[in-house]
């Protein structure tokens, strides 16, 4: 029982730690293009390039 009295808080901790995280990150805008790098890697990069 004693126990409860020191898991509850840091579980609470954790979960406020946890979003802090997730939201800082989507302020940075990490979250904003989640579609583009899954389509990059299907263009052909193997042309070569003009000078």
């Amino acid at each position: 029982m004693e126990a409860l009295y020191l898991l509850i808080p840091l579980s609470v901790l954790l979960v406020f730690v946890a979003l802090w995280i997730f939201f800082s990150a989507s302020d940075n805008g990490q979250f904003d293009d989640l579609v583009g790098p899954g389509l990059r890697i299907l263009q052909d990069d193997d042309t070569p390039q003009a000078d």
